[in-house]
């Protein structure tokens, strides 16, 4: 999921620990960084409910 960095915005986002660990393991799962397993999740979502 490589952007142009003139394309992405940066944000903070808070999670509490047991999700951060979930996402962590998911991400190690299929090989990700947390951050591109967010960008990968957040994507799927505005797919499949037609927002993208």
């Amino acid at each position: 999921m490589a952007k142009d960095k003139e394309n992405t915005k940066n944000f903070v986002l808070r999670l509490d620990a047991k999700t951060m660990e979930a996402v962590e393991k998911w991400a190690a799962d299929e090989f990700r960084s947390v951050n591109g397993q967010l960008q990968w999740i957040i994507t799927e979502a505005l797919k499949k409910n037609k927002r993208m």
